[in-house]
Order: C-alpha cells, then structure tokens, then sequence
C-alpha cells in the first residue's frame, strides 16, 4: 500500500468520533532489534487487526512450530519477508485511536534496504529508532538517526526494546538513552524520547509496565497520541506544482480555457489572489477554482486543485504557482543525497533531476564528502557515492528550478536524481538553498 493510499484510507475511517490529527511516523531499527513485532503489538493491542488476518497470522505461526501469534507477520508483508522473518520493504500500515490517526511505514533494519528508510521517513513527523536492550547503540542505529536527521524529522523515540532480556534494569536503559541522546545531538537531533518497552510481553508499547516501575514517562502509544504534529502546510507560502493543464469550455466565451491543475503542497489559494508562474516570472489573478469538478471559492494543502487564471499565461507541467515570500531560482545547487543505487554516484555524472512535476536535465560538478554516520564527520569523498551513503553535492541543471530550503518546505525543497538511460532512481537530495549560487552561466 502506498504512503498516499494509506492516507486516504486513513481519512475515511471511523473511529465513532470526530477524527483527531494525523500523525505519521516510521520504524526502523537493526536487525533482529524487534521492529516488525513492535508494529504487530502495536496494531494488535490498539485492535486495529481484522479477525481474518488475526487467523491466517495465527495458521502461518503455527505451521513453524510457535506457541502464540507472531506479530511481526502482521507487517512483514511479502512472501519472502515472511518466510525468511526480515522486513525487506516498506510496509503501510494506518489505525486510528480516539485521539489521533496515524500513517505507519515500517522500514526495513538489514543495512542493504537502508535506502527504504529514506522512503519511508520522507513524509514522516516522527521516527522510532528501536535498539535492542542487550546490543546497545550501534552503527545501524546512527545510521538511521543521520537519515532522520537528514530529512528533518522533527521528534524521534528512541524504543529500547527486549527489556525482558536484560530483567528490565533501570541501569541498562539508563546506560543506552544516554549514549543515544549525546550521539543524536552531534548529528542535530534534539528532540529525542527515550522509552523502554518489550514488544514481546507488550510491556511500555500500549500499556504501562508493571515490572519497571522506575520508569516513570509515556508509553509509546501514549507518547505517539500527544507529541505534537509538526507545522501546517496551510500556514506556509503557497506552492502548487503544475501536474496537468485541463482543457475547460469557457461559460462565457466561444473558447477552451486552460485551466493549470495540481496538488497544493503548501499554503491556501483563493479567488482574487495574485500568483507568480514560476520560473518565467508572469503573474496573474485567480478567477476561478475548482476541486472534485465543483467551483469554489478556496482550496488549501494537500488538496488538489485546478486554477483559472484572468490572463492566457503559457504554463506547462513543470511549472509552478507560488505567492507569498518567493521561492529561489536556481541552476546551481547545493544539496545532500542519500544515494540509493548499487551503482555510484559519481562527479561530472550526467543525470535527471526530478523536483515536483518537473524534470530537468542535471550534471553532478562535485561531491564535496560523505558522512560518516556514525559520529557525523565529513569525510573526502574521491570515488563517488556508494549504496547507502550519505553526502554533499553541488549539483548544476540546464534550467532553473524554482526551489525552497529544505528545513522551510520538505516538498519543494527535496528531488531525486535519475539515470537518463534506464530511468532508475540513482539519490534523494535535500537542497540547502541558502548554499544556492543563483542562476549561473547559460551554458550547460
């Protein structure tokens, strides 16, 4: 299920009671750290199972010789997932409680699918790094922090998971959140929860512990139904990707109107507002709005919108509607990737470079380092990117793009880099549009 089509199952469903906020979140952790059973505890104590899947869990749990459900099944969707008992994708999963609606995306823990965390913790308001209590902190650990650092992921749980393993010692858990938290603030992290839990028992997930009652805070569902959701696309500048230009028969006139439709991403747009056509600079007045085939007067983030204009502007897909403080047009620009290929990444390497709607042609110029995820240093990076690595960029395209930072607009500020000649997905970049050099020279 996609992140999209969880949302929008999410948002029909019904709890009996007008729905709360939503929160999206992600796991991730290590491997064997008891993500997938975390999830399945989670989704089974909030009874968000249906009976069917409940049975076939509790058949398949059998066939392999275990005495209860394993609950790691209930997201481990895919056949070879399950029969190896890893996590290999991204698995949606959405429930609702009282107080909130929330969109999950397990992210696998094996070092090879890293770059799935990258999708799944794209969109996400929180992050939860499991570790297991016997383990500690490890590098899989930091390694999914500085992605969550990396895609400004607002507030991370840290889950010291298996309790049960280490008698459910205040000292063991003591010992783990504080290594954490001091490794966290070098990457930036400072919204960090640390909470310890057994996902096997369901100690700490749903219902508080009764063999650690030295642990005073949260559980996590508690902690999931109160952290505070991050800032509202509504409240930014407004920013509609261009995705297709309607054909629409003037009321008025023996013409065709062209009306530029798209998903709004940020902000609101009403009749009566001037807008700027981005990157050709033409501005116009909104004269007409429509969402679901019906005019109206408003339309806010995230719905999708189609936009009359007073003027016959020439807008294309690609293009972008804006207003407000405006966005930066650059040809020049400074990013960092998280490099999702098994073939590197390397300098002076010719690519596609998608930002919303628009695809434009790219050249990497240089690739200033990559971070060593472990303690956040910058390291030489001569040979390119690897699989899984994270770096710095300087990336320069044959047009400009009409960019917000990344840390301002987690949409308009983030692209992929793709392989022109096979169309697969080579990074994912966050632009540091403040490194920005503007327009530069002509020449490609």
């Amino acid at each position: 299920m996609s992140a999209g089509v969880a949302e929008a199952a999410v948002q029909t469903c019904s709890t009996g009671r007008p729905p709360g906020s939503l929160l999206r979140l992600a796991t991730c952790g290590s491997v064997d750290d008891g993500k997938s059973t975390l999830v399945g505890r989670l989704l089974y104590d909030t009874k968000s199972v249906l009976a069917d899947q409940a049975t076939a869990i509790e058949e398949v749990s059998r066939r392999r010789g275990q005495d209860g459900p394993d609950l790691a099944l209930l997201t481990d969707g895919l056949r070879a997932e399950r029969e190896q008992g890893i996590t290999i994708d991204v698995a949606y999963r959405y429930f609702a409680t009282p107080a909130r609606r929330f969109i999950l995306a397990d992210t696998p823990g094996h070092v090879q699918y890293t770059r799935n965390m990258v999708t799944g913790a794209s969109t996400a308001d929180l992050a939860v790094i499991l570790v297991d209590a016997r383990n500690g902190v490890v590098a899989q650990t930091m390694r999914h922090g500085a992605i969550a650092a990396l895609l400004r992921v607002p507030h991370v749980v840290l889950a010291v998971n298996k309790m049960d393993t280490v008698d459910y010692r205040e000292s063991a858990f003591t010992a783990i959140a504080d290594e954490f938290a001091r490794r966290a603030r070098e990457l930036g992290i400072t919204d960090v929860t640390a909470i310890p839990m057994s996902a096997l028992t369901g100690d700490n997930v749903v219902e508080p512990s009764t063999r650690m009652d030295w642990y005073e805070g949260e559980t996590l569902l508690s902690h999931l139904e109160n952290v505070p959701v991050g800032a509202d696309p509504v409240g930014r500048p407004l920013r509609l990707p261009v995705q297709y230009v309607i054909r629409h028969p003037s009321q008025h006139r023996q013409v065709v109107e062209r009306w530029p439709a798209g998903q709004l991403v940020s902000g609101v747009i009403e009749v009566g507002d001037r807008v700027v056509v981005q990157p050709s600079g033409q501005t116009s007045t909104v004269v007409g709005l429509s969402v679901l085939g019906r005019e109206t007067d408003s339309a806010r983030a995230p719905q999708s919108v189609a936009v009359r204009l007073a003027d016959e502007i020439d807008i294309s897909r690609g293009d972008l509607l804006s207003a407000g403080p405006a966005p930066q047009l650059l040809r020049h620009i400074t990013a960092s990737v998280c490099h999702l290929h098994d073939r590197p990444l390397r300098p002076r390497q010719r690519v596609l470079l998608k930002h919303t709607t628009r695809t434009v042609q790219a050249m990497v110029e240089r690739i200033d380092y990559r971070t060593d995820v472990t303690d956040a240093r910058r390291l030489p990076c001569e040979d390119g990117l690897s699989v899984n690595e994270i770096g710095g960029v300087r990336i320069r395209t044959a047009e400009p793009l009409a960019v917000d930072d990344y840390r301002e607009n987690r949409r308009t500020g983030s692209f992929l880099l793709v392989d022109p000649q096979d169309g697969t997905t080579l990074a994912a970049g966050m632009i540091d549009a403040g490194s920005g050099a503007g327009q530069g020279p002509a020449g490609y």
